[in-house]
């Protein structure tokens, strides 16, 4: 059996410590953008001085950001240490980008409100989540119908920052327009089911009542379970993505 490529053991190595999706297409990402930079040479024939000239490359020609750099930089370590299973030296003479100090800006009650006021429909339901219920985007984004709580008044957050579950609060006066909302998903969903689609992606962990189905390279789950699609918002009836040569039809903001 012909060794999988490059690319597709970092994606490997990825699921295996189950890390986001949005880290994972980063990863990639930055490990292309390396082996374009040095002519598609593979990883395994350059070191140290490559990665600190690529970079130096995004710092200088590049001019993107420390946060941006930095991410970079662990999408390099990352297929050293975990797929080829290397070393790197202490990368020196790299060119780093120096992080600006800004003091945050927040928004006080009533300017929260006059944005509030503004909004209508599904994006005034996604925002007061936001703030209300004191989410991060990728956080909010994250939510699945089976995470809401109506009873308890709560929000089952998975998988937020460092990797942790934790409970949020429900507003009071989200309960309402969600529960309208999620009658339209449901009813989406239900649509979309009976023209072949509405699958939604499951975490290579995640096993539930029913069993799930694998992609076409075995990593890919998905379910047609209502309790796994997104508290969806989307603008149009159906939103695909594409993982492993695969289409993943799910509900999304």
């Amino acid at each position: 059996m012909d060794k999988p490529k490059i690319l597709d053991q970092v994606r490997d190595a990825i699921r295996v410590k189950h890390y986001s999706m949005s880290t994972e297409e980063a990863y990639v990402h930055w490990i292309k953008r390396f082996i374009l930079f040095h002519e598609k040479r593979h990883p395994l024939h350059m070191g140290e001085p490559e990665v600190s000239k690529f970079l130096s490359n995004l710092a200088v020609e590049g001019k993107v950001s420390a946060s941006t750099q930095n991410q970079a930089l662990s999408a390099i370590l990352f297929i050293y240490q975990e797929v080829l299973k290397q070393e790197l030296g202490w990368i020196n003479n790299v060119k780093r980008v120096k992080k600006p100090s800004h003091l945050p800006v927040v928004f006080t009650k009533e300017e929260a409100k006059a944005v509030l006021l503004r909004l209508e429909g599904t994006k005034w339901i996604t925002t007061s989540l936001l703030y209300g219920a004191g989410l991060r985007l990728m956080e909010c984004l994250g939510i699945r119908v089976k995470d809401i709580d109506f009873s308890y008044n709560q929000i089952v957050v998975r998988d937020g920052k460092g990797g942790k579950d934790w409970l949020t609060m429900l507003p009071e006066s989200l309960k309402e327009p969600l529960k309208k909302h999620l009658e339209k998903v449901r009813i989406l969903h239900e649509q979309d089911l009976k023209e072949g689609f509405g699958n939604v992606y499951l975490d290579v962990s995640v096993k539930i009542a029913g069993g799930f189905e694998s992609g076409v390279t075995g990593h890919l789950n998905v379910t047609k379970n209502m309790g796994q699609c997104y508290v969806s918002f989307p603008d149009s009836s159906r939103i695909s993505f594409v993982r492993n040569l695969k289409f993943r039809n799910t509900l999304v903001f």
